[in-house]
């Protein structure tokens, strides 16, 4: 792409350019689309000065294809749209394309595609002087929209990849005598299936990220940031040694527990985008246990009174079995429909083959009642995990970048496929108290599942919450600015849906207003039994409702006023500032 600098400051061409429009026709016409709040030229080339061939005008590929929607050009775009990778590769693009009757993915204006912590200083410091809307994309996987907004400066900080392994850390400021660990520091532009490759598959250590492979270090981190083992090893947030970030003020300030302890503590699950553009996070790594491993099957019961049994006997092998840190993933409900997709950790195959066995054999010998896929039950060397190599040996189990010149190694899970640049129809989740397990209220739980199940599908994701977990565990999660519900939680519920790419203005790829608003209630009514036995409103705001009228209690709860009062004293002017977000 050409920087700024390239295109001669013409304002005409500049604001065209942004704008995914030609620079021709009447001056006066294009001056009518400029944005009240957009700096002009003198301002822009100050900035560009300051970061050389780095400040670059942003062209979105689907504003353009609103001129040519028949083109096969478009045909390939939104075939290129299902890449994960096509989408973080480009500026102007986001992972969630938008939300039915919420928001619609928007390019900025210009985007400053950042290579050190000074080119993010000077990016924050034009936005505070001139008042434009900043913005910031590492991975780009809001599904509220944190990652966009027209006519802003967005931080794009994908060049900022760089993976460190430490042996020896201590963090800066830390006391004489202070034990170091091993940890990893990451660029907030890397995406954790590469930090999982470094880590794990090359270094032979885990370090606790997220699921998703394509999803950013830092975005996933300041929201709390659940992995598939978090009850082995308790969140990304739980997990942060030390963050470079800058604020509002411009510092680059490098923070712990020993240095601005308060504002390194909101950054630990008080979501990104709020309190400053994080630029590097070190976290801890951990030994690898000897295994990981996969319990994958289906179930479908013949009558309600089978699927309702089904449920009760579920809940009761995950009480019994399952609610402890060798577990962790999801079981999907839908009509009368149950969907195993369990990870575990340090146990032997047979160890994991034993656990379900009970199960198993009550519903083969039930054959009238139910159909069983065939179970896959599989343990393998940990360091495996993540190894695009040993995946690829797994039929349907990843996908790759299939761009020409694509790295190698760049891999994403197949599951995840449906939710690159899809459309959301709603999303809710809730964390469910662990005292819905015990024998007294599990009839309770049972029965908001098979009321949830027959309106829509829904997830129980066990390793979101953290009651389970170890002592140890625990108390690091409980050291951090996420809703201390989780920490009493045996699941996150998530109820969600959408389309595939889609957007507006683009013909023949028009999102369907019509079924995302019929979907959207469907999810509603599903949701509604599963919030009512969920207590007080506790959901995780990196998965959650663009709608939700009691956000900062659900995201933060008793947590929300400290994090207001480090939001005042780092940005009081709100710089930073994205939907349902601290001081928003």
């Amino acid at each position: 792409m050409d920087s700024l600098l390239d295109h001669g400051l013409n304002r005409r061409a500049l604001i065209g350019a942004s704008l995914g429009i030609a620079a021709t026709g009447p001056a006066r016409g294009l001056n009518a689309m400029l944005p009240a709040t957009l700096p002009a030229p003198a301002q822009w080339e100050r900035l560009a000065r300051e970061v050389p061939g780095r400040l670059l005008p942003v062209r979105s590929p689907l504003v353009e294809a609103r001129s040519r929607p028949g083109d096969p050009a478009t045909a390939e775009l939104f075939r290129n749209l299902r890449n994960p990778y096509f989408i973080g590769d480009d500026p102007a693009l986001t992972q969630t394309l938008g939300w039915t009757d919420g928001w619609t993915s928007r390019p900025s204006a210009y985007v400053l595609a950042a290579t050190s912590a000074a080119d993010v200083a000077a990016a924050v410091d034009f936005a505070r002087r001139t008042g434009t809307r900043l913005v910031v994309k590492g991975g780009g996987h809001s599904y509220i929209g944190g990652s966009n907004a027209p006519d802003s400066l967005l931080v794009w900080t994908r060049r900022m990849d760089a993976i460190e392994l430490h042996d020896a850390f201590v963090a800066e400021g830390a006391p004489a005598g202070t034990t170091s660990q091993a940890a990893v520091s990451l660029g907030a532009g890397v995406i954790w299936g590469r930090a999982y490759d470094a880590v794990t598959t090359r270094g032979g250590r885990y370090v606790q990220g997220g699921g998703c492979m394509t999803v950013g270090v830092a975005g996933l981190v300041q929201g709390g940031g659940f992995g598939s083992f978090s009850k082995r090893y308790g969140t990304g947030a739980a997990g942060l040694i030390e963050a470079e970030v800058v604020t509002a003020d411009g510092r680059i300030r490098v923070v712990n527990a020993h240095r601005d302890a308060d504002l390194f503590w909101a950054l630990k699950g008080g979501g990104g985008g709020s309190f400053g553009v994080v630029t590097r996070m070190t976290l801890r790594t951990h030994d690898l246990p000897a295994t990981f491993g996969a319990v994958i099957f289906d179930v479908t019961a013949s009558s309600d009174v089978a699927w309702r049994d089904l449920v009760a006997r579920v809940v009761e092998l995950y009480r019994s079995s399952l609610f402890n840190p060798a577990w962790g993933e999801q079981i999907g409900f839908r009509g009368r429909r149950l969907s195993v997709r369990m990870l575990f950790s340090g146990l032997s195959q047979a160890q994991a083959e034993a656990t379900w066995q009970p199960l198993l054999a009550h519903l083969r010998a039930r054959s009238q009642d139910y159909t069983v896929g065939q179970p896959m039950i599989a343990a393998f060397p940990a360091q495996h995990m993540w190894d695009p190599d040993f995946l690829r040996t797994l039929p349907g189990v990843i996908r790759h970048d299939d761009r020409p010149g694509a790295r190698p190694r760049d891999a994403f899970w197949a599951q995840n496929g449906d939710e690159a640049g899809w459309v959301i129809h709603g999303y809710h989740s809730t964390w469910l108290p662990a005292s819905l397990l015990a024998p007294a209220n599990s009839d309770r739980l049972v029965a908001a599942l098979v009321e949830a199940a027959a309106h829509w599908d829904f997830t129980l994701h066990f390793n979101k919450g953290i009651a389970g977990a170890t002592p140890d565990v625990r108390a690091a999660c409980a050291g951090t600015s996420t809703n201390p519900r989780l920490l009493d939680a045996f699941a996150l519920a998530i109820v969600a849906g959408g389309e595939a790419p889609a957007y507006p203005g683009v013909a023949g790829h028009e999102p369907d207003v019509a079924a995302g608003r019929s979907d959207a209630a469907a999810m509603k009514a599903a949701f509604a039994p599963l919030e009512a036995i969920s207590g007080p409103p506790a959901s995780y705001v990196s998965e959650t409702d663009y709608f939700h009228p009691r956000w900062s209690e659900a995201f933060w709860g008793t947590n929300y006023p400290r994090l207001l009062a480090i939001k005042r004293r780092y940005d009081p002017n709100n710089l930073f500032r994205v939907h349902h977000g601290v001081g928003s």
